[in-house]
């Protein structure tokens, strides 16, 4: 995925993040994409543990 990139991309993209979102909403963006991954990963083993 990140193969083909350098780390002076990485440094400028992560820039880039900083400055759209700021330093006080990167956790909760952080967060909101765990999340995201997690509940993703459930649907794909076709389990969901929230219903019942």
């Amino acid at each position: 995925m990140f193969g083909s990139l350098g780390m002076p991309e990485l440094l400028l993209l992560f820039a880039i993040v900083m400055l759209v979102f700021g330093a006080k909403k990167l956790p909760e963006v952080g967060k909101g994409l765990g999340r995201g991954i997690q509940n993703f990963k459930q649907a794909m083993r076709g389990g969901n543990d929230e219903e019942s």
